[in-house]
């Protein structure tokens, strides 16, 4: 199969990394891929790293004729099976373009705020192929009365060969921040906004800390409530036991480092990749039990789904997993589990699959694992 993924947003996002690590599974699996993309970016930079053809252009909306002109001399140099986009600037472009070249689309949809009503009428239908990343955003597509045959779901792939487990990363990454061996490391991974709920986390940990005193923190990420978490820490006793990295790009050193890892949130999440990069790397993941949080991970088997915003139910948890014991035992199940339902092999072949279907056939992805 030839795939032409057209993605030219300069964004460091969860979307621009589905992207590039599902063209990578796909070109692992065997097809033949190309990418219409930015100059700028992840995606650009991670197309490179992988190996990919890329071409370079961009739509800054939807009449900007380089995009246009890059894409329609690409299908017909090419000549993909499919076009396949990830941003919504690029939808209208993509259905244009597939159109004028008799070249099916299909196109990912990562947020669950509606469109304009021509675009949530409009681009379900034209489009061959609909993608939600969840069966929570599926649902939210058809609320907006999207007939459920034209929505399919497709999980965001890991790389689970670069987010593994790596005792001499992990010692390494430890050393650097100051972490002993034997020291339990919770983490947390994504920018600190109160929708995150980072300060229950705060909360919950330091509460941790004052039962267990191998506890650590290792906050992942910035965001206006950043200053916010270093003053809680400043003033909760536990300073020492508080590490923060701000911003980076290379997350898989520290989901090595981490004994398990939370993902607090207190307002829904349409998925939440990080959840199973840390799983890949063998890390049980404590989640909200909100959103499609719970279709990320096992509740029980590999970490706990926990009530949004609870911060004694979220400290008990975080002393549960401080077990060593339960902790290997989720952390052995963690690994699996990423392998099985998002590992590159996996959501390639379930894509391919779902791109072969006949078109108005029913819908189907993984299921809810929650």
């Amino acid at each position: 199969m030839k795939l032409l993924f057209v993605g030219t947003n300069p964004e460091n996002t969860g979307a621009a990394t589905h992207f590039v690590t599902l063209a990578k599974a796909m070109s692992e699996a065997g097809h033949a891929v190309e990418g219409v993309v930015s100059r700028r970016g992840l995606i650009g930079e991670g197309f490179e790293a992988a190996h990919i053809p890329i071409h370079y252009s961009a739509f800054r909306n939807v009449y900007d004729v380089r995009g246009y002109t890059t894409v329609l001399r690409r299908v017909r140099a090419f000549k993909p099976d499919w076009l396949v986009g990830n941003f919504g600037k690029e939808y209208w472009p993509l259905i244009a373009c597939g159109r004028l070249t008799h070249t099916p689309v299909a196109l990912f949809r990562h947020r669950t705020p509606r469109m304009s009503k021509l675009s949530e009428y409009g681009i379900p239908r034209m489009a061959q192929r609909f993608i939600a990343v969840s069966n929570y955003a599926r649902n939210a597509y058809l609320a907006w009365g999207v007939p459920p045959e034209l929505v399919s779901i497709s999980y965001n792939p890991v790389d689970t060969a670069q987010f593994r487990p790596d005792p001499e990363l992990r010692a390494l990454v430890r050393r650097e921040l100051g972490i002993a061996d034997d020291a339990i490391v919770l983490g947390y991974v994504g920018r600190m906004h109160g929708g995150k709920g980072v300060t229950t986390l705060m909360r919950a940990a330091n509460e941790a800390m004052a039962v267990n005193d191998k506890l650590h923190v290792l906050w992942v990420g910035n965001g206006i409530e950043e200053n916010m978490l270093h003053e809680m820490a400043a003033s909760s006793g536990y300073a020492q036991r508080h590490h923060f990295t701000g911003w980076v790009a290379d997350t898989e050193r520290y989901c090595n480092t981490m004994s398990f890892l939370a993902f607090p949130s207190v307002e829904p999440e349409t998925f939440g990749r990080v959840a199973i990069e840390a799983q890949a790397c063998a890390a049980p993941v404590l989640g909200s039990n909100i959103g499609g949080i719970p279709e990320t991970l096992q509740d029980k088997v590999t970490g706990f789904l926990i009530e949004p915003g609870n911060v004694a139910a979220w400290r008990d948890a975080i002393i549960s997993l401080c077990d060593p014991a339960r902790r290997d035992a989720m952390g052995q199940a963690a690994r699996a589990f990423a392998i099985e339902h998002f590992g590159n092999a996996a959501v390639a072949r379930d894509f391919e699959a779902l791109l072969n279907r006949p078109h108005h056939s029913r819908p189907h992805g993984h299921h809810a694992h929650a």
